[in-house]
């Protein structure tokens, strides 16, 4: 299973310390939280951020939409050329086609759901997704608890791809930490986002290092 940092809780007035000491763990990619003010109360990065990040590291960058209508977005970030973009499934009315946009332009697609929304409700894009995103906790905000109750669409999402051979990851983002990443991992979670226990203490390397032991046990 794949920790995947999210440097929305990282020192964002000193980034280029904490993505260095990523760098060091052997990270390979780190999750980036884009925000509207509209689909979620927060605001965050925008295009323009995730252009400096490319140029500042080699760590492969994991988007996370939050935005309502994600079209325009999505045509600007693409020019980057990211590992990977998630829209989600709430925030547009077409997402089988914005899905199949990103793939044509050789990045990864992912779909992501929110706690109040139903695995059945995208039974239609997993076919094409390359990623599946289940928010454990509700989008917008660091320092929420963990909702275990979430780990039911992992199972179901594993079970899926078992039977008809989909190749996509799921991905679970929201309340990660030591206690709730053995969690993850029982369920058959293959990426897990971690943002708020990653960098308390200013210690990414040695939390990191502590995840992965649990993770191998």
């Amino acid at each position: 299973m794949q920790i995947i940092p999210s440097i929305l809780n990282a020192n964002l007035l000193n980034l280029m310390p904490d993505l260095k000491e990523l760098e060091k763990a052997s990270v390979e990619m780190i999750h980036v939280d884009i925000m509207d003010g509209n689909f979620v109360p927060n605001i965050s990065f925008g295009p323009d951020f995730v252009a400096h990040i490319a140029e500042e590291t080699t760590l492969k960058q994991d988007i996370h939409l939050m935005v309502q209508n994600p079209d325009w977005i999505v045509d600007q970030i693409l020019k980057y050329q990211p590992e990977s973009i998630t829209i989600h499934y709430e925030a547009t009315h077409d997402i089988y086609r914005i899905l199949q946009k990103i793939k044509d332009h050789g990045v990864k697609a992912g779909v992501a759901i929110n706690p109040g929304t139903s695995y059945e409700a995208i039974e239609a894009a997993i076919m094409i997704a390359d990623r599946i995103l289940v928010m454990t906790v509700n989008p917008g905000f660091g320092r929420q608890k963990f909702l275990k109750e979430m780990l039911h669409k992992v199972r179901k999402l594993d079970l899926t791809r078992q039977i008809n051979q989909y190749t996509y990851k799921i991905e679970v983002d929201g309340g990660v930490n030591d206690q709730t990443i053995v969690k993850c991992k029982q369920a058959h979670t293959d990426e897990c986002v971690v943002g708020s226990y990653l960098f308390k203490n200013g210690n990414p390397l040695g939390n990191i290092v502590k995840l992965r032991q649990l993770i191998e046990e």
